[in-house]
């Protein structure tokens, strides 16, 4: 057959090419009337606007196989630096539709509206090369909406941070926020009632006022990372009230260099900067430098060593297990509102603890550790007490237990709650106390079937089917009540 007999089918498969790129590429900019689906079953992103450098782009972002986000990436390493709803995915389907009539829309026919700016007249969409997204209106000369007032997790350089904005970990768990003069990160814990959650902070950068002087009344101070190498806080002029040097303060930046810090899942903030020549993010700075000052480093219900020392429980009963922890103490509510045979919780004591970031934690002077104790064993809303018997200091915690400090330092104790069994989870400590109560329950049981098989060969084989017609033999009927309670009351103690 000749060449030219495939030539239709060739023009064919071209000209459906060029479709799909014209419809997957990027423009430089979006007018009234732009609308885009997900093409790709397979691409972990569809690139639908880039900035005049193309180094930054908007686009599907494939997330979990089969969901989509809306944001902006740094395209070298496929890094979002903002999402547009970062707690809700579209589905990644051709139904999904990304439109703009003056207002960007995220929509699906299931959910209907799922994201949009609400800008209703704007007239163009653009990606400036800082990898700030921006809806403009030719009337106005300020933008109507732009990315750079909503960050997610991630701050990028020249990009100002006020107080009225957040960034929030990837797993919702922690967040930075301004206050009047400092920068703060939060671990968000639940209210007793279950209701809502409510931040603790939990690191505190205070300013320095190293160059210029907060003037109380002259407005809010608002961050900033510099493309110099640091992450500084302002407040009316260009002059930083306080500096956080990063690793290449004041190295000569490149013009492939870029900065950013991020907050991780973890609870730190980090800087990092791209290094062009080996493709790769190079961690530049860490609020956190101790590990033990993280929020969970060790789960709940854990024991951090300072010094690398690695991970226990504050009950020494139980082993910690990397990736679990000691025990599920996210669970909230009434300490005093559960009655499980008794009290609704267990105590566990421990020497040698103290909170981690304690000078954030409010504490009351209390003449000893069992006044300590006491405040909190009679207040249904407290979870543990922290006393320390060389300064009298007495720390109560009215929210989950989570990773305590090691201190080795034996006049620094603890108590602390744990509830007992809900929804089928156990607490800690209660699993030694089942195996040993198994444990017996096997000897006992074996102690039974020896003496009935004694039993037996003493009646022969007629006297056991006559007992068999009737009832359970005694000692067997006994046994089975007695194993269990053995097992019951190792869990209640």
């Amino acid at each position: 057959m000749s060449s030219t007999a495939h030539m239709p089918h060739f023009l064919l498969l071209l000209f459906l090419s060029l479709l799909t790129a014209l419809t997957c590429s990027a423009s430089p900019q979006i007018y009234i009337g732009f609308s885009a689906s997900p093409q790709s079953q397979t691409a972990p992103f569809e690139s639908l606007l880039t900035d005049p450098t193309g180094n930054f782009s908007l686009c599907f972002l494939r997330q979990n196989q089969n969901q989509l986000a809306l944001g902006v990436i740094h395209v070298a390493s496929s890094q979002p630096l903002w999402l547009a709803n970062p707690t809700h995915f579209a589905s990644w389907s051709h139904t999904t539709h990304l439109s703009f009539n003056g207002t960007l829309i995220l929509s699906d026919p299931k959910t209907n509206l799922l994201w949009s700016t609400a800008t209703n007249d704007g007239d163009t969409l653009l990606l400036l090369n800082t990898s700030n997204l921006q809806i403009l209106n030719k009337d106005k000369a300020t933008p109507l909406w732009q990315s750079f007032d909503f960050p997610t997790t991630t701050l990028v350089q020249d990009q100002n941070f006020t107080t009225a904005m957040s960034l929030t970990s990837q797993n919702g768990l922690y967040s930075l926020r301004l206050g009047n003069d400092f920068m703060g990160l939060y671990a968000n814990y639940p209210e007793n009632d279950g209701s809502s959650l409510r931040q603790l902070l939990y690191w505190k950068r205070t300013a320095l006022e190293a160059k210029a002087v907060i003037k109380q009344g002259q407005g809010p101070i608002y961050a900033r990372v510099n493309k110099e190498g640091y992450l500084a806080m302002y407040q009316t002029s260009a002059k930083p009230v306080d500096v956080q040097k990063f690793d290449s303060f004041q190295q000569t930046p490149t013009t492939s260099s870029f900065l950013l810090v991020r907050l991780e899942p973890d609870g730190n903030l980090k800087g990092y900067y791209w290094n062009s020549n080996k493709s790769s993010w190079v961690l530049n700075y860490q609020a956190i430098t101790e590990t033990c000052e993280l929020p969970l480093p060790c789960g709940s219900y854990g024991l951090c060593t300072p010094g690398g020392s690695g991970c226990s429980c504050l009950d020494n009963r139980t082993r910690f297990e990397p990736g679990v922890g000691c025990f599920d103490g996210s669970s909230s509510g009434d300490l005093c509102s559960e009655k499980m045979g008794g009290d609704s919780y267990a105590v566990i004591r421990r020497t040698g603890v103290e909170p981690p970031h304690k000078e954030l934690v409010g504490h009351v002077t209390a003449p000893s550790f069992a006044e300590c104790e006491g405040l909190c064993e009679r207040n249904c809303s407290c979870w543990g007490a922290l006393y320390n018997n060389a300064s009298g200091f007495c720390y109560l915690m009215d929210y989950p237990i989570g990773t305590m400090s090691g201190s080795g330092e034996q006049y620094k104790v603890g108590y602390f709650k744990v509830r007992k069994s809900v929804g089928g989870k156990k607490r800690v400590g209660v699993r030694v106390g089942v195996v040993v109560g198994v444990m017996v329950g096997i000897v006992v049981a074996g102690v039974g079937v020896w003496m009935m098989r004694m039993r037996w060969r003493r009646k022969g084989m007629n006297g056991m089917l006559g007992e068999e017609s009737g009832a359970s033999p005694g000692p067997y009927r006994n046994l089975g009540s007695d194993s269990f309670k053995s097992i019951e009351m190792s869990g209640q103690r």
